[in-house]
């Protein structure tokens, strides 16, 4: 298969840069011809990729370079000047590619004189002295036809007539042509229309031959007669780009200042508007290729279009050029954009302005494309690489992220696998194995959609799991070329031999978003509900594993300092008209602090902020939305609850109006049914409380959180007073014992003792058998053994697994490992405790279902067991003193109530 096709569509490029020749300046302009690409701008020497040996050349301003090889070819030309600095500005190619125009503030070519625009025979690669219109200031845009070179910049005049910002001359000659198009602001983009009538001019101006039109016009492209004014974009914001495909026109915008549009504009072949992207950040340049828009920019801020909320630059981007199917209905007037796809190179601000990658062009060669990348950037994915780089149609090598792995089980016989989706700069859609108890084999395949900003929680329940067993997962992500990334890290969990009360219920009541607090992977927060996948990213490295928690059993909360940490929903969404909150919380702060709310941005404050409860300086509770102004509810003037013990508060709003409710109880109500809508993100321990009554001395929580839980109705009175009573009930526990001595005896060795290897092995004949010890607790007060099964994993060594049925019984007589060899073992028992048959190879790790009655009798004891085969395979598994993951074999001890 076409390792193209491994980038998953419609996206044509990888996002692994190429080593490529770097100025050691900036680069403004870029064009391509034959597997050739042109770069002008501010630098006067190009220099080897970074680490790669080589000595630097002089380029001034200009460089041309192989498309393939990213080297400097033959071609050296220098734009020079004899008063201030010298640039190259723009970049075209004619039509039947003889020629190069280039335009700038320049004085000569290569010692030739002209005058900030230039005609370069590219065969000879030398400037046509013939051709040199007078253009007294520089020239920011170029655009050429058959017969005509179309010019846009700074200048007032060009030949000594009145051109003010655009012109036309002649593309053989350089002769002024009656063209007019007078502007009263600087020009920077133009762009032919497909049937070579009209020209789209984009720049500064608000005013086009005394035609009031902002930023963007369309004219007759021989006389220079406004054919279209636009008047829809905003007064400080200026078109920087202008680029067209078979479809229609788009717009590159950059502005400064409230109010401005900075994103991309997608017009059809009438010159109509068709979608507008309000990103933020500078747009400098569009390429549209194949069905994608490729820009460049330094995008920070995508709420208005669903996306990203402001926060990291965001450098190069792709996206549909159309809507497929229907376009979405309006926001705000415009209709929003084609979503980003799943390609994203990264960048920095770099030199000069700061603005990035600046310019873009796609060249071909030896049936590869190449996408060209220049600018002010001195990084490209996180490796020093200046104001040039580029990326391929093939040879996509770089493997997705690791992917964040969680693992829980709140009823017998399913175990629920999520995992943060990992991040791959080319591939959106990313295929997932599961792994189980170390095996080498997946258990289950699932493919899920990821985006550098979208990383959704995926899952995969096991249903094949027993009662009482510990289990144990890893996840890797694999992209359309077969890159894969690391294995997770390992989590495991222990199938409870009953339905645990509390968890169960709050899924069963319809949470769509469920925070345990179980991780152990930061910055990843597990969803433990049923489908809702909407997990959590912390920031500021909240503690992990706080015991006890809120809930009786083993389940642990998260602790937050109060000052800089919090909890954000890994999911942009909107909040229905009916809702609930609810978490528990233990704090002794003094400070106040969020405990919960929604806000329209993650890791920055958010400006819009509301559905929340939060704690007061004197540790009153108050529930509160806004919907106009603030609505809210407190408890008593004395009804506090920073005391340091554990609280349950849930906030409800629905057609009766808005609740209260802590530690079981209504604590107000009021009529408010409804709150202002927008799109945003669910915080726990921290955002904006700016303006709030009572607000505290802190935005952020002191204390413990857990089990946080945000449902798409409003709770009862009788479901909240459940989940307040169910946390304090019985449930089981699990205790998980390691062997604290093991052995085998080997018959062919019948004098030797194998108390020190890491390797114990199972045969019948010739005989190896296993002994294990292990100090066994006593079951918890009020307790009774529920299930006991034995742990192990098979080893490495080749055959580890066995056809053979392997039993475990009890050891009667007495035993060591230092002492213990085949002529000295030990009395086993006759009745096997349990076994397990047909192990496979490959190492993996195994349980053996143990006589419950039997261990119980043995409870608060030290207990042998051994290992026994009748068979002839044998079966190698690790002993207590390997290292491997998950090595040591253990007993599985689950205790509940009587």
């Amino acid at each position: 298969m076409p390792e193209a096709s491994a980038i998953t569509p419609p996206v044509a490029f990888t996002a692994d840069e190429l080593p490529t020749w770097q100025p050691n300046g900036v680069v403004f302009a870029m064009e391509q011809v034959n597997g050739t690409v042109f770069a002008g701008g501010t630098f006067s020497a190009v220099r080897p990729p970074d680490a790669v040996a080589g000595t630097e050349q002089e380029a001034v301003n200009f460089v041309a370079l192989d498309a393939a090889t990213g080297n400097p070819t033959s071609c050296k030309l220098a734009f020079t000047v004899g008063d201030g600095t010298a640039t190259v500005r723009a970049l075209a190619v004619s039509k039947d590619k003889k020629t190069l125009y280039a335009g700038g503030y320049f004085g000569a070519v290569n010692g030739t004189p002209v005058s900030s625009l230039a005609a370069i025979d590219i065969e000879t690669c030398a400037p046509k002295a013939s051709f040199h219109p007078a253009v007294p200031a520089t020239v920011r845009a170029l655009a050429v036809t058959d017969d005509t070179l179309y010019v846009g910049g700074d200048f007032a005049a060009v030949e000594g007539q009145t051109r003010e910002r655009f012109a036309a001359v002649d593309a053989g000659s350089g002769a002024l042509k009656p063209f007019t198009a007078n502007a009263d602001e600087p020009g920077r983009a133009i762009q032919v229309s497909n049937d070579g009538k009209n020209v789209l001019l984009g720049g500064d101006f608000f005013s086009v031959n005394g035609s009031n039109t902002h930023a963007l016009a369309v004219v007759d492209a021989t006389t220079g007669a406004v054919a279209k004014t636009y008047s829809t974009i905003p007064s400080n914001s200026v078109v920087k780009h202008i680029a067209a495909d078979a479809t229609g026109y788009y717009t590159g915008n950059e502005g400064s200042g409230g109010g401005v549009f900075d994103g991309r504009i997608g017009l059809d072949t009438g010159f109509n508007e068709k979608w507008r992207d309000r990103c933020l950040g500078a747009t400098q340049y569009v390429l549209p290729y194949d069905g994608v828009l490729y820009s460049s920019s330094h995008a920070h801020d995508c709420s208005l279009e669903g996306q990203f909320p402001d926060g990291k630059r965001n450098f190069l981007l792709a996206q549909q050029t159309d809507h497929k199917g229907a376009a979405p209905a309006p926001v705000d007037g415009f209709v929003p954009s084609p979503p980003k796809l799943g390609w994203h190179p990264t960048a920095n601000d770099g030199i000069g302005e700061g603005i990035g990658p600046r310019v873009m062009s796609i060249a071909e060669k030896n049936d590869v494309k190449y996408m060209w990348v220049g600018g002010e950037f001195t990084l490209i994915n996180g490796r020093a690489q200046q104001a040039l780089t580029r990326f391929a149609s093939t040879g996509d090598v770089g493997a997705p992220t690791t992917p964040l792995a969680s693992v829980g089980s709140v009823k017998p016989g399913e175990v629920q696998v999520r995992w943060r989706t990992s991040y791959d700069q080319d591939d959106s859609k990313l295929t997932y194995r599961i792994y189980r108890n170390g095996s080498g084999t997946p258990i289950a395949t699932v493919s899920a959609d990821s985006l550098e900003w979208e990383r959704p929680q995926a899952s995969w329940t096991d249903t094949t799991v027993k009662a009482g067993q510990a289990y144990s997962y890893r996840v890797t992500a694999t992209d359309g070329a077969g890159n894969t990334s690391a294995l997770s890290a390992n989590v495991s969990v222990t199938v409870p031999t009953s339905v645990q009360a509390y968890p169960d219920k709050v899924r069963a009541d319809g949470a769509n978003l469920y925070w345990r607090y179980d991780d152990t992977v930061s910055p990843y927060v597990a969803d433990s509900s049923v489908s809702g996948n909407t997990s959590g990213i912390q920031v500021g490295a909240p503690a992990l594993g706080q015991s006890p928690g809120a809930i009786t059993g083993t389940s642990t909360a998260m602790g937050f300092n109060g000052t800089s940490q919090q909890v954000y929903s890994d999911h942009r969404q909107t909040v229905g008209a009916s809702y609930s909150i609810e978490t528990w919380f233990k704090t002794g702060t003094t400070r106040g602090g969020k405990l919960i709310g929604f806000g329209n941005n993650t890791v920055n404050s958010s400006g819009s902020y509301d559905k929340q409860i939060y704690m007061t300086n004197t540790g009153r509770l108050i529930f509160g939305v806004y919907n106009g102004s603030t609505r809210t509810i407190s408890t008593g003037l004395f009804e506090t609850y920073n005391d340091n013990k554990w609280h349950h508060v849930v906030g409800t709003q629905g057609p009766g109006g808005m609740t209260l409710y802590v530690d079981g109880q209504n604590k107000g109500t009021n009529s408010a049914t409804n709150s202002t809508s927008y799109a945003g993100f669910w915080h726990v321990g921290g955002d904006n409380l700016s303006s709030w009554p009572t607000r505290p001395t802190s935005n952020f929580f002191a204390g413990s959180i857990d089990e946080t839980a945000v449902y798409p109705s409003a709770l009862t009175q009788a479901q909240v007073k459940s989940h307040f009573d169910l946390a304090k009930a019985a449930v089981d526990t699990v205790s998980k014992v390691v062997a604290t001595e093991d052995t085998y005896i080997n018959q062919g060795a019948p004098s030797t003792a194998y108390g020190t290897s890491t390797q114990l092995a199972v045969r019948g004949t010739s005989a190896y058998e296993s002994y294990l010890r292990f100090t066994l607790p006593a079951a918890p007060s009020g307790q009774v053994l529920k299930s006991a099964s034995l742990q192990f994993k098979t080893s490495t060594q080749a055959g580890a697994g066995t056809a053979d049925t392997v039993s475990v019984v009890p050891v009667t007589g007495t035993w060591s490992g230092t002492g213990t060899t085949f002529n000295t073992k030990p009395t086993l028992g006759t009745t096997a405790l349990g076994s397990i048959s047909g192990v496979p190879d490959g190492s993996a790790v195994q349980n053996v279902e143990l006589d419950t009655t039997a261990i119980s009798a043995v409870l608060g004891s030290s207990y042998s067991l051994g290992l026994t085969s009748t068979g002839t395979d044998a079966m190698w598994l690790w002993s207590a003193e390997s290292t491997a993951a998950d090595a040591a074999p253990q007993l599985i001890l689950t205790f509940g109530p009587k």
